[in-house]
Protein backbone atom coordinates (compact mmCIF):
# COMPACT_ATOMS: atom_id res chain seq x y z
CA UNK A 1 0.00 0.00 0.00
CA UNK A 2 1.45 3.53 -0.26
CA UNK A 3 -1.14 5.55 1.06
CA UNK A 4 -1.93 5.90 4.90
CA UNK A 5 -5.38 4.44 5.33
CA UNK A 6 -4.80 1.57 7.29
CA UNK A 7 -7.86 -0.45 7.30
CA UNK A 8 -9.18 -3.01 4.90
CA UNK A 9 -12.95 -3.02 4.16
CA UNK A 10 -14.76 -6.18 3.15
CA UNK A 11 -17.80 -5.99 0.77
CA UNK A 12 -19.80 -8.66 -0.84
CA UNK A 13 -22.74 -10.88 -0.83
CA UNK A 14 -24.11 -12.65 2.02
CA UNK A 15 -22.65 -15.52 2.66
CA UNK A 16 -18.79 -14.14 0.61
CA UNK A 17 -17.15 -15.07 4.31
CA UNK A 18 -16.90 -11.55 4.93
CA UNK A 19 -16.82 -12.16 8.51
CA UNK A 20 -14.85 -15.24 8.96
CA UNK A 21 -12.03 -14.07 6.21
CA UNK A 22 -12.27 -10.88 8.34
CA UNK A 23 -11.50 -12.84 11.44
CA UNK A 24 -8.47 -14.21 9.40
CA UNK A 25 -7.00 -11.61 7.89
CA UNK A 26 -7.08 -9.24 11.14
CA UNK A 27 -5.14 -12.20 13.28
CA UNK A 28 -2.70 -12.39 10.20
CA UNK A 29 -1.72 -8.82 10.41
CA UNK A 30 -2.61 -7.69 13.75
CA UNK A 31 -5.37 -5.43 13.26
CA UNK A 32 -8.47 -4.96 15.39
CA UNK A 33 -11.71 -6.40 13.65
CA UNK A 34 -15.21 -5.76 13.34
CA UNK A 35 -18.66 -6.39 11.61
CA UNK A 36 -20.67 -3.79 11.25
CA UNK A 37 -23.89 -5.97 11.37
CA UNK A 38 -22.78 -6.65 14.78
CA UNK A 39 -22.40 -2.66 15.20
CA UNK A 40 -25.81 -2.38 13.79
CA UNK A 41 -27.51 -4.53 16.18
CA UNK A 42 -25.88 -3.54 19.15
CA UNK A 43 -26.94 0.06 18.03
CA UNK A 44 -30.09 -0.56 17.76
CA UNK A 45 -31.03 -3.55 20.46
CA UNK A 46 -32.36 -6.08 17.88
CA UNK A 47 -31.55 -8.29 14.97
CA UNK A 48 -30.90 -7.09 11.14
CA UNK A 49 -34.09 -9.51 10.52
CA UNK A 50 -36.41 -8.19 13.26
CA UNK A 51 -35.54 -4.75 11.59
CA UNK A 52 -36.38 -6.28 7.95
CA UNK A 53 -39.44 -7.70 9.19
CA UNK A 54 -40.93 -4.69 11.29
CA UNK A 55 -39.60 -1.29 9.60
CA UNK A 56 -38.66 -2.54 5.88
CA UNK A 57 -35.93 -3.90 4.17
CA UNK A 58 -35.01 0.39 3.36
CA UNK A 59 -34.46 1.30 7.18
CA UNK A 60 -32.38 -1.20 7.41
CA UNK A 61 -29.91 0.31 4.69
CA UNK A 62 -30.68 4.21 6.68
CA UNK A 63 -29.59 2.74 9.74
CA UNK A 64 -26.38 0.98 7.55
CA UNK A 65 -25.45 4.20 6.07
CA UNK A 66 -26.31 6.00 9.49
CA UNK A 67 -23.58 3.47 11.24
CA UNK A 68 -20.80 3.17 8.44
CA UNK A 69 -20.83 7.19 8.29
CA UNK A 70 -20.54 7.14 12.11
CA UNK A 71 -17.08 5.02 12.26
CA UNK A 72 -13.85 6.41 13.46
CA UNK A 73 -11.97 3.50 13.03
CA UNK A 74 -8.02 2.78 12.30
CA UNK A 75 -6.20 -0.28 12.22
CA UNK A 76 -9.08 -2.29 11.56
CA UNK A 77 -10.31 -5.67 9.28
CA UNK A 78 -13.48 -4.33 8.39
CA UNK A 79 -16.22 -6.84 7.61
CA UNK A 80 -19.30 -5.24 6.26
CA UNK A 81 -22.94 -5.75 5.53
CA UNK A 82 -23.93 -6.75 2.19
CA UNK A 83 -25.96 -4.18 1.48
CA UNK A 84 -23.61 -1.58 2.20
CA UNK A 85 -22.69 -0.90 -1.42
CA UNK A 86 -26.01 0.61 -1.82
CA UNK A 87 -24.76 3.75 0.16
CA UNK A 88 -22.38 5.98 -2.41
CA UNK A 89 -22.08 7.68 1.63
CA UNK A 90 -21.16 4.82 3.73
CA UNK A 91 -18.76 3.58 0.61
CA UNK A 92 -17.12 7.03 0.80
CA UNK A 93 -16.58 6.85 4.50
CA UNK A 94 -15.17 3.55 4.64
CA UNK A 95 -12.95 4.21 1.76
CA UNK A 96 -11.33 7.56 3.43
CA UNK A 97 -9.31 5.41 5.98
CA UNK A 98 -9.39 1.90 3.94
CA UNK A 99 -9.01 0.09 1.09
CA UNK A 100 -12.18 -1.39 -0.30
CA UNK A 101 -11.67 -5.47 -1.06
CA UNK A 102 -14.79 -7.25 -2.73
CA UNK A 103 -14.66 -10.60 -2.33
CA UNK A 104 -16.30 -12.05 -5.38
CA UNK A 105 -17.88 -15.58 -4.98
CA UNK A 106 -20.39 -17.37 -7.60
CA UNK A 107 -23.86 -17.34 -7.61
CA UNK A 108 -24.11 -21.02 -6.90
CA UNK A 109 -21.72 -21.52 -4.55
CA UNK A 110 -23.80 -18.36 -2.42
CA UNK A 111 -27.15 -20.07 -2.89
CA UNK A 112 -25.54 -23.50 -1.53
CA UNK A 113 -23.81 -21.26 1.59
CA UNK A 114 -27.13 -18.92 2.21
CA UNK A 115 -29.84 -21.27 3.05
CA UNK A 116 -31.45 -19.08 5.97
CA UNK A 117 -33.16 -16.40 3.88
CA UNK A 118 -36.02 -15.82 6.45
CA UNK A 119 -33.66 -15.04 9.20
CA UNK A 120 -30.21 -14.05 8.10
CA UNK A 121 -31.76 -9.79 8.42
CA UNK A 122 -30.53 -9.53 3.85
CA UNK A 123 -31.49 -6.14 3.01
CA UNK A 124 -34.33 -6.92 0.51
CA UNK A 125 -37.16 -6.36 -0.77
CA UNK A 126 -40.25 -8.75 -0.01
CA UNK A 127 -40.24 -10.31 -3.48
CA UNK A 128 -36.65 -10.07 -4.26
CA UNK A 129 -35.40 -13.66 -4.76
CA UNK A 130 -31.39 -14.00 -3.54
CA UNK A 131 -30.87 -14.40 -7.61
CA UNK A 132 -32.53 -10.95 -8.03
CA UNK A 133 -30.15 -9.46 -5.08
CA UNK A 134 -26.77 -10.69 -6.54
CA UNK A 135 -27.70 -9.51 -10.22
CA UNK A 136 -28.49 -5.60 -8.38
CA UNK A 137 -25.73 -5.58 -6.03
CA UNK A 138 -22.34 -7.67 -8.11
CA UNK A 139 -22.29 -3.67 -10.25
CA UNK A 140 -22.01 -2.39 -7.17
CA UNK A 141 -19.10 -4.33 -5.37
CA UNK A 142 -17.32 -4.04 -8.45
CA UNK A 143 -18.09 -0.10 -9.02
CA UNK A 144 -16.90 0.39 -4.97
CA UNK A 145 -14.30 -2.43 -5.05
CA UNK A 146 -10.72 -1.21 -5.21
CA UNK A 147 -9.55 -4.95 -5.30
CA UNK A 148 -11.20 -7.77 -6.09
CA UNK A 149 -10.88 -11.28 -5.24
CA UNK A 150 -12.09 -14.53 -6.86
CA UNK A 151 -13.20 -16.66 -4.28
CA UNK A 152 -14.31 -19.41 -5.44
CA UNK A 153 -12.60 -22.56 -5.71
CA UNK A 154 -10.63 -21.24 -2.58
CA UNK A 155 -10.53 -22.27 1.44
CA UNK A 156 -10.33 -19.70 3.92
CA UNK A 157 -6.51 -19.46 4.09
CA UNK A 158 -6.15 -19.01 0.13
CA UNK A 159 -8.48 -16.27 -0.04
CA UNK A 160 -6.53 -14.04 3.52
CA UNK A 161 -3.33 -15.54 1.21
CA UNK A 162 -4.75 -13.87 -1.77
CA UNK A 163 -5.39 -10.54 -0.61
CA UNK A 164 -2.34 -10.39 1.15
CA UNK A 165 -0.48 -10.98 -2.07
CA UNK A 166 -2.74 -8.69 -3.65
CA UNK A 167 -2.17 -6.07 -1.45
CA UNK A 168 1.77 -7.07 -1.06
CA UNK A 169 0.74 -6.71 2.40
CA UNK A 170 1.94 -10.15 4.24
Amino acid sequence: MTDDRDNFVLIGMPGAGKSTIGILLAKRLAKNFIDTDVVIQTAEGRTLQEIVDTEGHLVLRAIEERELTQLELRNHVIATGGSAAYSERAMAALHRDGVIIYLNVGYATLARRVTNLGSRGIAKAADQTFADVFAERIPLYEQHAELIIDCDGLDQEQVVDAICIALRIC
